[in-house]
């Protein structure tokens, strides 16, 4: 198989919980679509984190908006910590539903809180290029 470099073209990454705002309260993502794709990973991408435990949770669903529950820890390829101040977590999905979403869980009262982002990488796309 020859060596390929374009992997943009294989995958497609949508945002679950938006960068850029300082989060002090539990943070529900939006759902992502995952048909049309083979494989899913979930990339959590903390910046500062003051105050406060933030810990991630990965949930899914058959519907876009509604009956969202906790992944199966055996539907996951690794598991979700507590986030840290610029230590990014690579979490495989194996589930079969069709949405994921990542909930952001807040406890401690923080004051100022944290910065922080969650993004669904979709790869092996069944049509090409994304």
């Amino acid at each position: 198989m020859p060596w390929r470099k374009d992997l943009d073209k294989e995958i497609s990454t949508s945002v679950s919980v938006a960068q850029g705002a300082l989060k002090t309260t539990t943070t529900t993502g939006t759902g992502v679509d995952t048909s049309g794709f083979n494989s899913v990973a979930v990339l959590l991408l903390p910046g500062a984190i003051t105050d406060g435990t933030h810990t991630p949770s990965i949930e899914e669903s058959d519907a876009s908006g509604s009956g969202y529950s906790t992944v199966a820890a055996a539907d996951l390829s690794g598991t979700p910590a507590a986030l840290t101040a610029n230590t990014i977590q690579e979490i495989g999905y194996k589930g079969r539903k069709r949405y994921v979403r990542v909930v952001v869980t807040v406890s401690g009262s923080p004051a100022t809180g944290g910065y922080y982002g969650a993004y669904v990488v979709r790869g092996g796309a069944r049509s090409l290029p994304q």
